[in-house]
């Protein structure tokens, strides 16, 4: 059983022979808890960050030669800078929230904050995963409308297959590795985030039955 649970057993118990926490005893508990939370989640997201932008300066920039071939090159760099932007934007607002939460003094604050970050959370897991989905969706429009292209550059040299089935084979692979994809940020998202906002629902579950 969760010790906050307990506590809050505890606190409700009329014949228990140990003094019992006060209501306001309590909150603090939750109160820290909650902070203690939203703080992983920006420290978290902050490490999201700085991970992705580390993984990005160790990639050889030859890497990104077949993006050149295909003009897109402009479209990434703006890609990239435009979710830097919304980052740092939710990076900020993770900021705001734990600032927040750290100083409210009130049970009603304190449930409209949680609810406010738990927002926030799903709002930034839904920008992830919606954006890799679309980045996906609008490189392989590009780079299929160039068959010639993707050909001379990907298809072995002396692959059996003619171009027509090279080319059906590569758009299969394509939507599976995006299905694969989506499947593992939506894991890690559900777990890393989905464990925080657990702990926090449950929180917001306390502070709603103590004001019952």
């Amino acid at each position: 059983m969760d010790e906050l649970e307990f506590l809050k057993k505890d606190w409700k118990k009329q014949g228990a022979d140990f003094p019992k926490l006060s209501y306001k005893e309590i909150y603090k508990m939750i109160h820290k808890k909650s902070s203690s939370i939203v703080k992983w989640i920006f420290i978290i997201c902050i490490a999201e960050f700085l991970f992705w932008g580390l993984i990005t300066i160790m990639i050889p920039e030859s890497t990104f030669a077949i993006y050149e071939k295909f003009n897109l090159n402009t479209f990434l760099f703006i890609a990239q800078g435009l979710h830097y932007l919304v980052v740092f934007f939710f990076i900020y607002l993770f900021y705001k929230n734990y600032k927040t939460i750290s100083v409210v003094d009130n049970t009603g604050l304190l449930m409209k904050n949680i609810l406010k970050t738990r927002k926030t959370v799903n709002y930034y897991v839904y920008y992830n995963i919606t954006l890799y989905i679309l980045l996906s969706i609008i490189l392989n429009i590009v780079i299929f409308s160039h068959p010639d292209i993707l050909i001379e550059n990907i298809m072995p040299k002396n692959a059996t297959l003619d171009s027509d089935k090279f080319l059906g084979i590569m758009i299969v692979v394509q939507i599976i590795l995006l299905l694969v994809m989506c499947g593992i940020i939506w894991a890690y998202y559900r777990i890393i985030y989905g464990i925080l906002l657990k702990k926090l629902n449950r929180n917001f579950k306390e502070l709603e039955s103590m004001e019952v």
